[in-house]
């Protein structure tokens, strides 16, 4: 047997050897697919025969059946084998897991693939907040699964730029800014005490309240209107489009008002960024990148990519991708956001030579995505015609979507205050607190609450769309953040005990493991192929749940196996090891998930 920490690859090489010399069919071991076996079934892998039946010309059991053999006389790994109809279930010695044990804990980056600089570079965009709101849940799961994503593909052995697009121009920001002036007296964050974002969004929130009382009144009047006629008369929004224009006419007045207001939401942004545990390697503003696309689309109208309309408009053609036209620049020759998309992406591949660029974005966004590719693979960019759309369900609330101008949204900050909180609450009702200091449990509950928050928003799968009701808490039992952080901690109050107690790690090759401590090798040794599959499927939800089930076997085998009462020094120093790894496994895997994990809880 290869000294592998891949058991599955060990059987694989060894199937792949079977099949050439029983049936002359080369069959590369990395095209073989070896599972756990089912826990119904006996065994520890199995491997399906049906792609040599007919090569065999004979039944799958069959073809099981002379593999199964095969194994055990040339392979001394393999114990014994069962064949259930074309599945051939392999039960391994238990001299191998030992083996196995050992090779996973002398690798200080188990389960990680080094990053080279030949490696590819990948980019990975999320957040893309407005400066006219603080962000929210929505901006929440998207934060997490970028960032998550971002440390996944990083642990896959690629280089990765985590990159933020800042939506800082534009129609919304203009309303804000007008109601700053007409109805907050100069307010600050230093003269209100407010978050600076916060202290913009109720801007935001205030223009709408005023602006939705206008229309109420010009209707009221004038019944007879359209909804689009009464916009037309409104005062207010005829002013937040003037500032716009002003502003793209670069009106020094307006442009201090913009710099001002933009600050105090940075640094709002900047804190809750910071609390969230996320960062950004390179932030790019829209107020940058929309005439870098403009340039772009006529560039592209010159070489017959784009074609020009009576009316001045500027659109691309796309009816023979089957889609539509699309819009890139008004008759105005003002530009829409997919325009600034290709600013971006051009400022982007200027900046970095990207392989490939994965854009973090809610699936109602799916179409646009379809049409950014094909114009950018058109305009030129070599990564544009597999840019990724990492499309990711929508977090609603009980009453339907969020809306940020009616103030109906689950505030970030607000959510994570609460989160800390009610772990600290949880753990001064059991009792956990005991000999704390303040400053003790306020770290403790900073770290659990947050890994509760995150946990709950990363184990589903990122596709389907999360009900989330701010007014139910979120279980800190079960499948939860706080289940796999107490189990880490257990380990490592178990580890230190070990350690006051003098015991050390000696040689424990020669043990025969049983079937708990066989399972939790087995399920130590399948880390790094759940990184490596989360990183193909871009599914930080395979980490989660993976570590879940972890966290469930290490439990179960805690319970029924003693640790530091084992006499048998042999024994006593696997089931440290088998502790010593889960623990580093546990760390390693919460780390690509952004959350912490605490010595004690």
């Amino acid at each position: 047997m290869t000294e592998n920490t891949s058991v599955d690859k060990i059987v694989a090489t060894a199937v792949s050897h079977a099949v050439a010399e029983l049936y002359g069919v080369n069959t590369p071991a990395a095209d073989i697919a070896v599972t756990p076996t089912r826990k119904e079934f006996e065994g520890n892998l199995t491997v399906v025969v049906f792609p040599w039946v007919k090569a065999a010309r004979c039944a799958p059991e069959a073809v099981g059946q002379a593999i199964g053999t095969w194994l055990t006389e040339h392979e001394p790994a393999v114990e014994k084998f069962n064949v259930v109809k074309g599945f051939l279930n392999i039960t391994l010695r238990r001299s191998v897991w030992c083996r196995v044990l050992q090779n996973m804990a002398g690798k200080k980056d188990f389960g990680l693939t080094p990053v080279t600089e030949d490696s590819p570079l990948i980019m990975v965009e999320y957040s893309s907040p407005n400066t006219n709101k603080p962000l929210h849940l929505g901006h929440v799961r998207n934060n997490l699964l970028g960032y998550s994503l971002a440390r996944i593909l990083s642990a896959c052995g690629n280089r990765v730029v985590k990159t933020n697009i800042v939506n800082d121009r534009g129609i919304h920001i203009c309303k804000s800014m007008l109601a700053w002036k007409k109805w907050h007296n100069g307010e600050t964050p230093e003269s209100t005490g407010i978050k600076g974002d916060h202290l913009i969004g109720d801007c935001y929130v205030d223009f709408d309240k005023h602006y939705k009382a206008e229309l109420s009144a010009i209707k009221a009047q004038h019944p007879e209107l359209t909804d689009e006629e009464a916009e037309s008369r409104s005062q207010l929004m005829q002013e937040a489009r003037e500032m716009l224009r002003l502003w793209e006419a670069k009106d020094p007045e307006v442009r201090a008002l913009w710099e001002m207001m933009n600050h105090w939401v940075y640094d709002g942004f900047d804190a809750t960024y910071r609390r969230m545990g996320v960062d950004f390697d390179k932030i790019y503003y829209e107020s940058d990148t929309y005439l870098e696309g403009k340039e772009k689309v006529l560039e592209g109208l010159e070489k017959g990519i784009m074609y020009r309309r009576e009316d001045g408009s500027v659109w691309a053609d796309l009816t023979d991708a089957g889609l539509d036209h699309k819009l890139l620049l008004r008759s105005d020759g003002t530009s829409v956001y997919m325009t600034q998309d290709i600013g971006t992406a051009k400022l982007r591949f200027k900046d970095y030579p990207i392989d490939r660029m994965i854009y973090v974005v809610g699936n109602e966004q799916n179409y646009h995505f379809q049409v950014l590719s094909l114009l950018l693979d058109r305009l030129g960019f070599s990564w544009g015609k597999d840019l990724v759309h990492f499309s990711y369900g929508m977090v609603n609330l009980p009453s339907g979507r969020m809306k940020s101008r009616e103030g109906t949204v689950v505030d970030a900050d607000d959510l994570m205050e609460k989160m800390v909180q009610e772990a600290a609450e949880v753990a001064r009702n059991a009792g956990k607190t005991e000999g704390m200091t303040d400053s003790e449990i306020a770290a403790i509950a900073e770290i659990v609450g947050l890994g509760a928050l995150k946990y709950f928003l990363l184990k589903v799968d990122p596709r389907k769309n999360i009900v989330f009701n701010p007014s139910e808490t979120i279980d800190f039992n079960g499948n939860t953040g706080p289940f796999i952080q107490y189990t880490y901690s257990r380990i490592r109050s178990v580890l230190r005990r070990a350690e006051e107690a003098g015991y050390t790690i000696e040689d424990y090759s020669t043990v025969t493991p049983n079937d708990k401590e066989v399972a939790m090798i087995q399920r130590l040794a399948s880390f790094p192929a759940t990184v490596a599959e989360a990183g193909r499927t871009y599914s930080p939800a395979l980490i989660a749940n993976y570590l879940y089930d972890l966290a469930k076997e290490y439990n179960g085998f805690y319970h029924d196996c003693s640790i530091l009462r084992e006499e048998d020094t042999r024994v006593r120093s696997l089931r440290l090891q088998l502790s010593a790894t889960t623990a580093a496994v546990i760390n390693t895997a919460m780390s690509l998930l952004g959350i912490n994990v605490p010595e004690r809880m």
